[in-house]
Formats: structure tokens, C-alpha cells, sequence
């Protein structure tokens, strides 16, 4: 079995990292390459960089913080925001990343994941998804513009063709539990995972150690995004790993943090 992976998630407005609740309610949390240094260097697997308002904005993605951050890491970097183009995607993998997410551009354009999947390879090509849970809890509905807009595409289903079409890999954020601290979505994620051949990155409502366990257990996801419960300290990432190799899920473990290897 593949290892399971710990990806802190930094939120960047105005190049500072920020965090909130579903999306809403934003505040600092501090200097992205100074945050991504220090998580990477206390055992996380890769770090995720996403410039939240890129796309509300309609500007370019953010190449000057995505080569500082860069610079500081010896573990994969994914970044996205405000990705249009292939170019777009081109232009953060020259700036230092190793895999770029696409939402709202895909979501318009679905053919943006091939062209960028033919282009430099599904293995950096990586959809972010944000669901909401509909009204009658029948699934749920994807959300563009940092979750703002509703699209009326079903989630399973927009995964579903996006692996057809070349992405490599899904970051899925549930809109409903972002920023709770009450656990993941794990009908959701569920839902996606067996739908799909790809690896699933559950994104939003950690809060504890039991909540990263329960989302990393059997076919669930492959990684457990988190953003708020670490830049708060409530959690950090040697208390997750323990957590997980306790439960016998495969990982990197930290090596300061005195776990077997």
C-alpha cells in the first residue's frame, strides 16, 4: 500500500497566508515561506499553495511567492490560483512547483486538463473541486470562484470525466466543513474516491488527530489536507503522524519525532 500523505495547505491573499471558515471570515496567519519551511522540515509530505483570490480578481497566478516558498522546500510543491491557460500552468511549474492545480479554468473549459495534460503530464495536473452538500442531500453540487459560484455539476461526475480528460489527481475541499475543525466529509470523499483512479486529497474540517485517521483508513483518501488547525497549533504534524502509525496507516514518519522507520 502506498504511503499516506500530511499536506499542510497555505491560503495566500495579498501574499500572506490567511485562513477563515468555508471560505469566509479571512485572517493573517503569517509569511508563506516561512510557514511552509517549518512544516516541511517537522515531517510534512508536500505543501499546497493557492492563491485563494487569484481568480475573483481575475489576475495572473503568483509566481514571485510561489519561487520564494520554493526556494525553502525539499518536498513537493503544489500551487494553483487563478490558473487559465496552459501557459499559466507552464509559467508556476518554471516558478518552482511540482504540481498545479486548475478549478474555476476547467470547470469553464474542460479541455484545459488535457491540453495541460499533454503538455507537461497528468502527474502535475491536479483538480481542485469545492462541494457544497445540496439542499435535498441527494450529492453534492461543485462550486467555482473560490467557492462562491454554484456550477450545477455533480461532484462525482465532474471527477469522474476530469480523470478522463487527463488530471492526475484530486484536491477536494468540502464547502460545508471548511474551517469547523469537526472532521472531514467522509461520505464525500468516499463517494469521489471510488469513483475515480486517481489519488483524492481530502481538504477541509480537520480537527483533531481521530479526524485524520478516520479520512486516511482503507479506500479513502490518499492525503489529508490541513490548514487552520495548524497554523493555530491546535494540531502539528508529529501528533498526526504518531496518530497514524498507532492506527498502522502507512506513512513517512518525521525522524526527529523518534517514530520506527
Amino acid at each position: 500500500m502506498l504511503a499516506k500523505r500530511i499536506i499542510p495547505c497555505l491560503d495566500v491573499r495579498n501574499g500572506r497566508v490567511v485562513k477563515g471558515v468555508s471560505f469566509r471570515d479571512l485572517i493573517d496567519a503569517g509569511d508563506p515561506a516561512a510557514l511552509a519551511e517549518r512544516y516541511a522540515l517537522t515531517g510534512a509530505d508536500e505543501i499546497a499553495l493557492l492563491d485563494i483570490t487569484a481568480t475573483l480578481e481575475n489576475r495572473n497566478t503568483f509566481t514571485t511567492t510561489v519561487t520564494r516558498v520554493a526556494e525553502r522546500l525539499f518536498v513537493p510543491l503544489t500551487a494553483g490560483g487563478g490558473v487559465r491557460t496552459v501557459a499559466d500552468v507552464g509559467r508556476l511549474l518554471r516558478a518552482g512547483a511540482d504540481k498545479v492545480t486548475v478549478n474555476s479554468a476547467a470547470i469553464a473549459r474542460p479541455a484545459l486538463l488535457a491540453e495541460a495534460a499533454d503538455a507537461f503530464g497528468a502527474q502535475c495536473v491536479v483538480l481542485a473541486i469545492d462541494a457544497k452538500r445540496r439542499a435535498d442531500r441527494t450529492g453534492w453540487e461543485t462550486y467555482s470562484h473560490g467557492g462562491t459560484r454554484p456550477t450545477g455539476l455533480d461532484v462525482v461526475a465532474w471527477a469522474k470525466q476530469a480523470v478522463a480528460l487527463g488530471a492526475g489527481e484530486i484536491l477536494l475541499t468540502s464547502i460545508d466543513a471548511d474551517g469547523r475543525q469537526t472532521g472531514y466529509d467522509i461520505q464525500l470523499t468516499g463517494a469521489v474516491a471510488r469513483a475515480v483512479s486517481v489519488p483524492v486529497i481530502a481538504s477541509g474540517g480537520a480537527g483533531s488527530t481521530a479526524d485524520v485517521v478516520a479520512i486516511l483508513k482503507g479506500a479513502l483518501a490518499d492525503a489529508a489536507l490541513l490548514a487552520s488547525t495548524l497554523h493555530s497549533g491546535r494540531l502539528s504534524i508529529g501528533e498526526i503522524k504518531a496518530a497514524l502509525y498507532a492506527a498502522g496507516i502507512p506513512m513517512r514518519p518525521p525522524s526527529q519525532e523518534g517514530l520506527p522507520l
